[in-house]
C-alpha cells in the first residue's frame, strides 16, 4: 500500500522529512478495524512527533492522527461496525498512523461519519472534537447541553482546530463566549464559530474583557501556550473557575495564589489518554464521536475545514505541515485522495 512516512526527524523544508513508500496492507485481528483511508488532517501533534531530534526509526513510521474512510475489513472481535461502513477517527499515537492507505484502529475509538460530510470535511473533525468534548465536558465539570447557562468562558486561541469546535460546543451549552484573534481572517473565523465577542491576545485581556462589561470569566481554555498569559489569568478568573489546558507550558508555572486562593480548578486535556493506556472507558471517544456526527447532521455544529490539498502524498503532506508550523493556519488542513 501506498504511505508517507518517516525514518529520520527532519526540518520540514528537508525533502526527506517525510516520503512516499511503499508498506504491507495490515490484516485485521481482534477489535481492529482496517479503514480505507480516503482523506487526512494534520494537527499541532503530527508537527511535534515530526520534530527535528537525533533519533533514527529502524522502520518507516507513519504518522497522522485524524482520517475519515471505508471499513475494508473487520477483525473477529468486532461488533459495532461492517466492511463498507463509512467512519471517522483520531485513532492511537501508540500505534501505525492515518498517512497510509489503509490503517488499523480499534473499533471503540471509531465513528460512523457525518452523513452531510464529504470525507475531507469529517477528517477535519475527530481529534479536536474529542479534544474540546472531553476538555469542557469531562475534564471540567460542566454538561454538554446546558452547564454554561449564566457562565462566561474566555477561549485563548479561538481560530485554531481545537477553538473553532470548542467555541461552537460552547455556545450550545449556553456558555457567553468570548474568543481571542488578532488578524482579520481569524476574528472572522471566529465570529464564524458562534463567539459572542473577540478580543485581541497580542494586547492586555483584562481591559479588553472590563471594556465588553466583564470583571472575571467563570472559566477559560488556553488551546496555545499558555505561559504569557498565566498571571493575569490568576487575576481573571472568577474564585471557583476553572482553567482548561492542552498545550504544555515552556517553563514553570506558580499553581500558588491566586489560583489557590480562589480555589480554581486546573484541568489537563490529552485525548490520546484513553487508547494509549486503554482505559475501562475508551469506548467513550467512540460515543463522542457519534454525539458529534449527530450534532452535525441535525445542524447544530458547522465542520471547522478551512483549506484541503491533494493527493494525500509527501509533498503536501510536507507543505501541510509547513503550514502548520507557521502558525497562521485558519481551522484545519485536510489532505484528500490518492
Amino acid at each position: 500500500m501506498k504511505a508517507v512516512a518517516l525514518t529520520r526527524y527532519l526540518p520540514i523544508d528537508d525533502p526527506q522529512s517525510l516520503v512516499d513508500v511503499e508498506l504491507p496492507r495490515p490484516q485485521a485481528r481482534g477489535r481492529d478495524l482496517l479503514v480505507r483511508v480516503e482523506a487526512v488532517s494534520v494537527n499541532p501533534v503530527d508537527t511535534k512527533v515530526r520534530a527535528p531530534k537525533a533519533q533514527v526509526e529502524p522502520e518507516p513510521k507513519v504518522l497522522g492522527y485524524d482520517a475519515a474512510g471505508v471499513v475494508e475489513a473487520v477483525g473477529d472481535a468486532v461488533t459495532h461496525f461492517r466492511v463498507g461502513d463509512a467512519v471517522y477517527y483520531a485513532g492511537d499515537i501508540t500505534r501505525a498512523g492515518s498517512n497510509a492507505q489503509f490503517q488499523l484502529v480499534d473499533e471503540r475509538i471509531v465513528a460512523r461519519k457525518p452523513a452531510s460530510l464529504d470525507f475531507g470535511a469529517a477528517a477535519a473533525l475527530p481529534l479536536t472534537a474529542i479534544t474540546a468534548w472531553e476538555l469542557l465536558f469531562q475534564r471540567m465539570p460542566y454538561d454538554a447541553d446546558d452547564g454554561g447557562n449564566g457562565k462566561s468562558l474566555l477561549v485563548i486561541g479561538g481560530a485554531g482546530g481545537v477553538g473553532s469546535i470548542a467555541i461552537q460546543l460552547a455556545r450550545r451549552a449556553g456558555f457567553i463566549v468570548v474568543a481571542t484573534a488578532s488578524r482579520p481572517e481569524t476574528i472572522a473565523w471566529c465570529r464564524r464559530c458562534g463567539a459572542d465577542h473577540v478580543i485581541d491576545h497580542r494586547s492586555a485581556l483584562a481591559p479588553q474583557l472590563a471594556a465588553l462589561g466583564f470583571e472575571a470569566v467563570d472559566a477559560a481554555i488556553g488551546l496555545v501556550e499558555i505561559d504569557r498569559y498565566w498571571d493575569e489569568l490568576g487575576l481573571l478568573l472568577a474564585p471557583q473557575g476553572h482553567l482548561g489546558l492542552i498545550v504544555e507550558p515552556k517553563g514553570a508555572l506558580g499553581i500558588g495564589d491566586p489560583y489557590k486562593a480562589k480555589c480554581i480548578g486546573i484541568h489537563w486535556e490529552m485525548m490520546f489518554a484513553r487508547p494509549r493506556f486503554r482505559t475501562a472507558d475508551m469506548a467513550e471517544q467512540g460515543r463522542i464521536l457519534d454525539r458529534v456526527a449527530a450534532l452535525v447532521d441535525a445542524g447544530e455544529l458547522v465542520g471547522t475545514l478551512g483549506e484541503t490539498l491533494a493527493p494525500i502524498d509527501a509533498a503536501n503532506l510536507r507543505e501541510a505541515h509547513r503550514r502548520l508550523e507557521s502558525g497562521t493556519m485558519v481551522g484545519k488542513l485536510v489532505v484528500s485522495g490518492w
